[in-house]
């Protein structure tokens, strides 16, 4: 079962450019991009497949030099023409297996650029490390990620549900069904092979095996490219415990009531983070663009799929019976899924977003996250209070030269004008959790419909 992605669209973009490079897909493991690239390849004459995991396909590159030899040897042995050339898709999976794969890339674009390109692989960040010359500026980038909001109601064929998310502001009518939906979606996340099981059976105790064997695989894969004993066991440690940590703002020493250093845990994050299984989200100050993060304080985790860390945290029968899932994991699982909703959209670049603080005696202040558009930067609250309970919302908007404010919680879509305590007005748009996917055409409707 290949599921539509938002990704596709990028790929045909890339397809028809005039500027085409050979391209990477990066991403976790398992998030779907062979799937994705071997249904796009539908759009070819001739496809050729090489999985650098095996050695017959790895010989390409073992006993060839140049790639014009390597492409003659692939047209031939897979059977076609000289001609057919520029309809043939090259795919280059599990790349980071080759180095020197990686280092070829660059004399596709420069002696055949004619052949389409498209490699894959996970980890490799680390398999970059490891080639003598990177092709920068010889290759193009995407990012692929676990499945959204939108790519979740694709695949369950709600396509008179998903024209209504896509509708900006929603229709009252389509609320309460949106809702359920993404009730389901956040219990169980976005991982593809998750979503298949969870279509075919439609219960969560299918999951379990799912969830287990990708966790597994994380594990086992990031253990390969530690450099000691140490690094190794520091890693296998975050990974059993840093879920119980979604809540909160980290430490490295010690982290998790371990012995650990600062040293060793902010490596061993920095290796998942590289990963892309664990992100650090730093805070900024920052009340202007550009935003820069302050490494200097305590950062947020952030798991690549939310769905993981609810079946690793044990809560995902308990979220069933929830009417508002504001509460679930002591309210940290909605701010973590909108965050991961956020980074889906990033198909260019593996960019994460900031929250924002302000450290200070007297009025210390943490917004969940800030979104910058135009010259503007929005802050963003999750939550299903009340406007009164926007404290450090307001904090930043007292600080800030614009009146613009978002709210994202369990009611439903709603722009009002409201106060701070220090008396000066704003505008308030309050999101319900599924427009998460939307956020930014909501941004670009509320600055233009209520500009100043």
């Amino acid at each position: 079962m290949a599921f539509k992605r938002i990704i596709q669209e990028y790929l045909r973009q890339w397809k028809l450019s005039s500027t085409r490079k050979p391209l990477i897909i990066r991403g976790a493991r398992q998030v779907g991009k062979t799937t994705v690239i071997r249904d796009f390849a539908k759009s070819y004459t001739y496809l050729v497949v090489l999985n650098l995991e095996k050695a017959a396909d790895r010989r390409f590159f073992d006993n060839f030099d140049d790639v014009q030899t390597i492409a003659e040897a692939l047209l031939l042995a897979h059977n076609i023409p000289s001609s057919g050339l520029q309809d043939t898709l090259l795919f280059i999976d599990e790349i980071q297996e080759s180095p020197k794969a990686i280092q070829l890339l660059r004399y596709f674009y420069e002696e055949i650029p004619t052949l389409h390109v498209i490699s894959a692989g996970s980890l490799l960040e680390f398999a970059i490390q490891r080639v003598p010359s990177f092709p920068v500026g010889r290759v193009e980038f995407l990012y692929l990620y676990p499945m959204n909001f939108q790519e979740y109601l694709e695949a369950l064929g709600k396509q008179a549900l998903l024209e209504q998310l896509n509708e900006v502001p929603v229709k009252p009518f389509a609320h309460h069904t949106l809702m359920d939906a993404f009730h389901r979606y956040a219990i169980i996340g976005g991982m593809p092979e998750v979503i298949k099981t969870d279509l075919e059976e439609s219960n969560l105790s299918d999951l379990t095996k799912i969830y287990e064997s990708i966790w597994s695989t994380y594990k086992n894969d990031v253990e390969k490219y530690t450099s000691s004993d140490t690094e190794r066991k520091v890693i296998k440690h975050l990974m059993d415990v840093a879920p119980l940590f979604m809540d909160e703002r980290i430490k490295f020493q010690g982290f998790g009531n371990s012995n650990y250093r600062s040293r060793e845990v902010g490596e061993a994050f920095r290796t998942l983070d590289d990963a892309k299984i664990v992100r650090l989200i730093y805070p900024t100050t920052g009340l202007q663009p550009p935003l820069k993060a302050d490494l200097k304080k305590s950062p947020r985790l952030q798991f690549l799929d939310t769905g993981l860390v609810n079946y690793t945290l044990g809560i995902q029968a308990e979220m069933l019976a929830m009417s508002d899932l504001n509460s679930a994991y002591k309210g940290a699982v909605i701010p973590h899924l909108v965050t991961q909703e956020l980074i889906s959209l990033q198909h260019v670049s593996s960019h994460v977003p900031y929250f924002w603080v302000r450290e200070k005696t007297q009025s210390s202040a943490e917004v969940d996250l800030l979104y910058a558009y135009n010259k503007l930067v929005l802050p963003i609250e999750i939550k299903s209070g009340s406007t009164g309970s926007l404290k450090s919302l307001h904090q930043f908007i007292e600080a800030v030269d614009h009146p613009y404010a978002i709210r994202i919680y369990g009611g439903s879509f709603n722009v009002e004008q409201a106060i701070t305590p220090n008396k000066k007005p704003y505008l308030l748009l309050s999101l319900p959790y599924y427009a998460g996917t939307m956020l930014p055409q909501y941004i670009a409707w509320f600055t233009s419909k209520y500009a100043i």
